[in-house]
């Protein structure tokens, strides 16, 4: 059963800017045209992967109030499956924000 609630790392200038905007686009999207996100079990190692030394913050998005697709994707450099919005995220999908400084 897929989670209820999805998590998104975001630099803190990528929000300021969803915020004037309405809509969240992470630096990342034009490559990539999709938005990285975990479950709650993989949040730890992307944090430890790719925001070390880094205060970033933990959006908690919930998956039905999103208005573009989610789907689960293999990542074959962990070998997971991971969630991925193919589209920005609505703001009012996401219910929470955390400041994490991570080290």
């Amino acid at each position: 059963m897929e989670p209820t609630t999805i998590y998104h790392i975001a630099q803190k200038a990528d929000w300021q800017q969803a915020v004037l905007s309405g809509l969240y686009f992470p630096a990342s999207f034009d490559q990539e045209r999709f938005i990285h996100c975990s479950t709650s079990e993989q949040v730890e190692g992307v944090l430890e992967r790719y925001f070390q030394n880094q205060s970033v913050l933990k959006l908690t998005i919930e998956v039905a109030m999103l208005i573009y697709p989610l789907k689960y994707e293999w990542a074959l450099s962990v070998n997971q499956l991971f969630p991925h919005i193919y589209g920005p995220i609505n703001l009012g999908a996401v219910v929470a924000i955390e400041t994490i400084g991570f080290s």
